[in-house]
């Protein structure tokens, strides 16, 4: 128990032989991290793990947690499920860990989704808007095939071309740092400049369609 261990806040603790994860049943046998909560009343502990074992752990638990809502970053255990260990590291050393681990795995919450857009924006820092939106800009000049007809499906305050009505997209313009990617697009006989991340390619059978998307869910959940 709790008292008989003598756990404080802080303390360096090793999980035992035998114990797994409560939800998904991996064995965690010696993943070590610190105690950051106390709960005397379920007789458990949170633990924040360290550096170490953040670094070595597996990358498919960490997606799978993302994907199901769960923090790999710590974790819940019984105070019987843990032993007192000498500290490894320090809290610096794990932020830094985190903020690595967290920067590779920033999409994975949106599975199939996610790891088309974490590849696009491979060595990235996910701080940088402007050059996550550049990164953009040069995998949709690679791999969209012009023209493309497309609709709108976002509504519009205001402007010429509002939601439903269909364009043929023709080329990327320019980048904006409010829009991201401007394109170049077609309404009838007149030409506009319209944001790609307000457009959705009409033909799903083909690769721009996919493509498209991402782009628009990258953007609205940057």
């Amino acid at each position: 128990m709790a008292a008989s261990l003598n756990l404080k806040i802080g303390d360096s603790v090793v999980v035992k032989s035998g114990v797994k994860d409560p939800d998904l049943g991996i064995d965690i046998e010696g993943w070590q991290g610190r105690i950051v909560e106390i709960e005397k009343k379920d007789n458990s502990v949170g633990i924040a793990w360290d550096s170490i074992t953040l670094k070595s752990m597996p990358e498919w638990i960490i997606e799978k947690c993302e994907v199901e809502g769960l923090d790999w970053r710590q974790m819940n255990l019984e105070t019987t499920e843990v032993e007192f260990a000498k500290s490894r590291d320090t809290t610096k050393a794990v932020e830094k860990m985190i903020e690595k681990l967290e920067s590779k795995h920033a999409w994975d919450h949106l599975d199939e989704e996610g790891k088309r857009i974490q590849a696009v924006l491979a060595g990235v820092d996910p701080d940088d808007e402007w050059a996550a939106v550049e990164a953009w800009e040069k995998h949709l000049r690679k791999v969209l095939q012009f023209p493309f007809d497309a609709k709108v499906f976002e509504s519009q305050d205001r402007g010429p071309l509002q939601y439903g009505d269909k364009v043929s997209v023709k080329e990327i313009t320019m980048i904006d740092d409010l829009y991201g990617i401007i394109v170049e697009v077609r309404f009838g006989r007149k030409k506009y400049h319209f944001p790609l991340c307000d457009l959705e390619a009409v033909d799903k059978k083909q690769p721009n369609y996919q493509t498209v998307h991402d782009f628009a869910v990258w953007f609205a959940n940057r």
